[in-house]
């Protein structure tokens, strides 16, 4: 039999900081967590692929639920924004058809 030394396994603190942002941006900070989330999911995912193999970082799952809320919240800002812009160009409601 041969002896393995067990693999060193860490979570990485950009997942963490994605996955705590991405949650955030719901509640709290609406464009700059989004921002924060989608900047630190991808800065994880690229941290979890290039690390070596005896030292396994995890935490992809929590980097890629921060990727999905980040991504979505700064979609739902970009509709807002247009229809903020729609209702400013065209005016409030149909007032000016009476």
């Amino acid at each position: 039999m041969s002896y393995q030394p067990p693999q060193r396994s860490t979570t990485s603190s950009m997942a963490i900081v994605s996955l705590v942002f991405g949650i955030l941006t719901w509640f709290m900070l609406p464009f700059i967590g989004a921002l924060i989330a989608v900047i630190c999911g991808h800065l994880a995912r690229g941290e979890i692929r290039r690390a070596p193999i005896d030292q396994r970082i995890e935490g992809d799952g929590m980097a890629v639920a921060g990727l999905v809320l980040g991504y979505v919240q700064l979609a739902f800002s970009v509709l807002v924004v247009v229809f903020v812009i729609a209702m400013l160009v065209f005016g409030f409601g149909f007032a000016h058809w009476h």
